[in-house]
This record gives structure tokens, C-alpha cells and sequence, in this order.
């Protein structure tokens, strides 16, 4: 019997950040017999930079999961784009964005989150998630480092994500969220800087579904 199939999709057609994503995983999978695989969209923009373009990838989100089989789908976007569509036309599986699934998880490991952000206009986004998900006097705030989902990938954003988190810290957070599936790569260095947990939000929805999998009847 094939082990059951989570699927990651990537809402954006940069390979370089499927890449990112796919090897952000590799611990989970080392530790899970479920099969979980990465994809990207061909046809979306290159990054999710607005919310025009949220709500342009949102149906190809929609239509790759029903072309693409799987007991768990991640959406691989901050903005959770097409989550919501998702879950009503797949109600036998399991549906979790990226956005809301690291914010449930800070909340259980601190008092308030801050979101380290891709820029300015990612910050709007995310205060309407968090509004959105009740969660408002937990949130410390969001930081754009003016960057792309692409650029995230760029090692040479270390100095930046850094900044960003020492300046979220000072203003009350606790924990620090990675607002873009591309910054896995940072989250060693600023655990170590920072001296407080960095969550990175794919791996945080992947093992949300593999939870979500493992207590099914």
C-alpha cells in the first residue's frame, strides 16, 4: 500500500522557491512515513508581492487540487491564497495555508508573534490574517524587508532578517514567524541571534496535516 500523500503546493511559478520549500521538508521526512511532495504553479506570477495577485492565483490553487490527488494539501503562501475555496470543494481532505498554520502554532509556544514580512505590502495582508483569526492581541507586529518570494531564497538577506527580528523583539515578540515559504534557510542563524523560536511556516502546516492524517478514524 502507497503511504498516504501530502502535497505542497507552491502558488507562485519560481522553481528557485519550489526548490527552497522542497528542501525545508527534508527533516519532516526523515521523521514521517508520509509521502510529501512539492509543485509549483507554471502559469501563476513569479510571487505573491499583492493582493491582486492572491486573488489571481487563488483558482489555479483551486484547480491543482483537484488534478493532483492527495489525502493533505499545503498551500504554500503567507496569504494562504484559495485555502478557504479549497476546503469546501475538498471536504475529504485535509486543507492548511502556510499563514494561518504558523500563527496557531505560536501560539502555543509564547505569549505574542511577530511576522517577519516580504515588504511593506505583505504586512497589510498579514494584519488582515491575523484580524481574521481572532488573534490580534497576540500580535506584536510585521516587518518587511523588501524583498520577493525569489528573493528570500538570497542568503545575502541574512543582515535584514535579523534586523527585523531584533526590532520585532523589542516590540514585544516573543516568537518570530518567516512570512514567505522561501526564508527556511534562516532559521537556524536567527534562532541562534535571537535566542527565541523562529517558526517556519510550511514545515509548521506540514506537520498540522500529518497530525490532522494520523487522527482520522
Amino acid at each position: 500500500m502507497l503511504p498516504d500523500r501530502i502535497l505542497v503546493i507552491n502558488p507562485n511559478s519560481s522553481s528557485q522557491v519550489t526548490r527552497a520549500i522542497d528542501a525545508a521538508l527534508a527533516p519532516i521526512r526523515r521523521r514521517t512515513s508520509f509521502r510529501i511532495d512539492v509543485m509549483d504553479l507554471p502559469e501563476a506570477p513569479p510571487g505573491v508581492a499583492l493582493q491582486s495577485d492572491a486573488d489571481e492565483v487563488a483558482p489555479l490553487v483551486q484547480r491543482a487540487i483537484r488534478d493532483n490527488p492527495a489525502e493533505a494539501y499545503a498551500i504554500a503562501c503567507f496569504s494562504d491564497p484559495g485555502v478557504a475555496g479549497a476546503r469546501e470543494n475538498t471536504p475529504g481532505a485535509a486543507v492548511r495555508g502556510i499563514g494561518e498554520s504558523a500563527i496557531l502554532h505560536a501560539l502555543t509556544k509564547a505569549d505574542r508573534f511577530g511576522i517577519i514580512a516580504l515588504s511593506e505590502k505583505s504586512v497589510f495582508r498579514q494584519r488582515r490574517l491575523v484580524r481574521g483569526m481572532g488573534v490580534g492581541e497576540r500580535y506584536a507586529g510585521s516587518l518587511g524587508i523588501g524583498t520577493t518570494a525569489a528573493g528570500a531564497t538570497d542568503h545575502a538577506l541574512l543582515d535584514r532578517m535579523v534586523d527585523a527580528a531584533k526590532r520585532l523583539v523589542d516590540q514585544g515578540a516573543d516568537t518570530i514567524l518567516m512570512g514567505c515559504a522561501g526564508m527556511a534557510h534562516f532559521q537556524p542563524h536567527l534562532e541562534d541571534i535571537c535566542q527565541r523560536p523562529v517558526i517556519e511556516p510550511t514545515r509548521a502546516a506540514v506537520a498540522l496535516l500529518i497530525g490532522d492524517l494520523t487522527l482520522r478514524p
